[in-house]
């Protein structure tokens, strides 16, 4: 297979040798450098790699060219490499042009003149930006194979778990067997072993007939049992809010277990694009944010357990015991909580049939692929699912967003707002809701009512992506810890009722600011009642809630 390119474009031939020169100084060994002397030519080379099935991992565009400058050429090549990383070389006075491109061309990064020397100035950056996308990068593939029918609900969610822990795989629809080599190959395994679809065939073309998440987290060596049985902290969930509590839990020398049902990340985690993180100016990908949480929580020790599901809480003088779903104990001297919240279900006729199916709740970046040139609709007017929006506008002929409400910017993000309104395949309707799904094996229609017209319309439609606010998960914390009405968890000043604290509180100081009704148990994220439901908030209430368990751990 040939080097991934790093194409970089400039009509100043001096900058243009001293680009390429630095640029090969540092990846020569893992990536072919390709140079251009303008924009139209940089566009060419793009197209004629793309013909050739070339991977493009760099696209390195100075801004300052005549017929067609660096934001022009970004953009353009957007739609041919949209996985490339693509960055623009500005001057001093162009950060205009920075913030254009990275509104119109959605660029991951920009670069100063002069970048001297690049050690400091140049090499950092991109080491990053293609680090990232090597994360995502395919080329020969030696991952899970999935083989399976696209309108199945078990086929989805294998890919969906694969996808959201972050394991290579690739997606092979047994419909396309007559004109797919690889599929035909695939399906070939499948009967000589009696295979049920969906299978997971792995690299020694052995496979799992429709095999449960904990079979195959099993088969690929994903760890779902704890080294010991107790612990300084136990956090349950994998959140922005646990991941940033593992990290300043086990850098401060807790012994940290942390228990996550699905895949680490929580909702941020499977968020396309999340743009208003701090430090963060072109924004990055909740899968990004993800890979770089758990791989830092993993360098100073954190244990992350994946998929397993904590069932039951208990106190024994002291100390928390969480029961797993495999009927295994774990005890810890203090406990977090931050399971976060779960999509809320939309209660219309034909949609629970078909989940899995057509229907799906949150972004399943795994099926954007699948979407191509086809109509996507998404219910839900706040940021999540303008995030969706924009993701699946790059891969589907329109994108219809369903909002309840009479406007965009009552629940969304102004910086949001004004994307959507630039990007022409994204349609918005205002003042309209699903009222039914139609389908027998996947989805074929639904019915739309407009509240202003009073009218119901049925269309076709394949795909239907749900956001319609979130819940909490907190059934089996019954009887432990004190919730609110809608299973919140209720921390700090809002435990103290009359004066006084809960029944369950054992001692004399009042509950800390992020401290359940049982001293020693804390919580963070948006499963706490009244948490701010940012990324970044969930992130600092991670943080601080181990300066409170380091208060606690001190006094018992």
């Amino acid at each position: 297979m040939p080097k991934p390119v790093l194409l970089t474009v400039d009509d100043d031939p001096e900058v243009l040798r001293a680009v390429g020169r630095d640029l090969r100084k540092r990846y020569a060994d893992r990536y072919r450098v390709v140079r251009a002397d303008s924009g139209i030519t940089a566009l060419q080379s793009v197209q004629t790699l793309k013909r050739r099935n070339e991977a493009v991992a760099l696209l390195l565009a100075d801004q300052r060219m005549p017929e067609m400058n660096g934001v022009e050429f970004l953009n353009k090549a957007l739609a041919i490499y949209p996985e490339a990383r693509r960055v623009l070389l500005t001057a001093y006075a162009d950060t205009d042009a920075a913030i254009q491109a990275i509104n119109e061309a959605r660029i991951h990064h920009y670069l100063l003149k002069p970048w001297d020397p690049p050690e400091e100035h140049l090499y950092p950056v991109l080491d990053d930006l293609l680090e990232d996308w090597h994360a995502g990068y395919r080329p020969v593939f030696e991952g899970v194979r999935v083989l399976g029918h696209r309108w199945s609900p078990r086929s989805y969610a294998l890919r969906d778990f694969l996808g959201r822990n972050q394991v290579p795989y690739r997606w092979l629809d047994a419909e396309t067997a007559d004109r797919d080599k690889e599929v035909h190959e695939a399906l070939e395994v499948a009967e000589r072993d009696s295979l049920k679809l969906p299978a997971a065939i792995f690299l020694d073309n052995t496979g799992l007939s429709d095999p449960s998440t904990a079979e195959l987290a099993a088969k690929l060596g994903l760890r779902t049992s704890a080294t010991t049985s107790f612990y300084d902290l136990l956090i349950v969930g994998g959140g922005p809010a646990g991941l940033a509590a593992g990290v300043y839990g086990a850098s401060e020398g807790l012994t940290t277990v942390m228990i996550e049902r699905e895949a680490p990340g929580g909702q941020a985690g499977m968020s396309s694009r999340i743009e208003n993180y701090l430090g963060f100016p072109s924004g990055l990908s909740g899968s990004e944010l993800t890979r770089r949480a758990v791989t830092q929580a993993r360098r100073f020790g954190v244990e992350i357990l994946a998929p397993q599901e904590a069932v039951g809480l208990r106190v024994d003088a002291g100390s928390k015991f969480v029961k797993l779903a495999d009927g295994v104990e774990i005890g810890a001297k203090s406990l977090l909580i931050a399971t976060g919240v779960a999509y809320r279900k939309l209660d219309v006729p034909g949609l629970e049939r078909l989940q899995g199916a057509g229907v799906y709740y949150g972004a399943a970046m795994t099926e954007a692929a699948s979407c191509k040139d086809e109509d996507v609709f998404i219910v839900g007017g706040a940021n999540s699912a303008g995030q969706a929006a924009m993701y699946f506008a790059n891969y589907a002929r329109r994108v219809v967003m369903l909002v309840r409400g009479s406007s965009l910017a009552s629940g969304m993000s102004q910086y949001l707002v004004e994307q959507i309104r630039q990007t022409p395949n994204i349609h918005v309707e205002l003042n309209s809701q699903v009222t039914e799904a139609f389908g027998t094996e996947r989805l074929e229609a639904i019915s739309i009512y407009c509240s202003t017209s009073g009218e119901t319309q049925k269309v076709t439609a394949v795909s239907l992506f749900i956001f319609i606010g979130a819940a909490p998960q907190t059934e089996w914390l019954h009887g432990a810890v004190e919730r609110d009405e809608r299973g919140f968890i209720l921390t700090g000043a809002d435990l103290i009722r009359a004066g006084k604290p809960p029944r369950t509180w054992s001692i004399e100081r009042e509950p800390w600011l992020l401290e359940a009704s049982v001293p020693g148990i804390f919580v963070a994220g948006d499963v706490r009642f009244r948490s701010i439901k940012r990324v970044a908030s969930g992130v600092g209430e991670g943080a601080n809630a181990v300066q409170f368990v380091h208060q606690y751990l001190g006094s018992v």
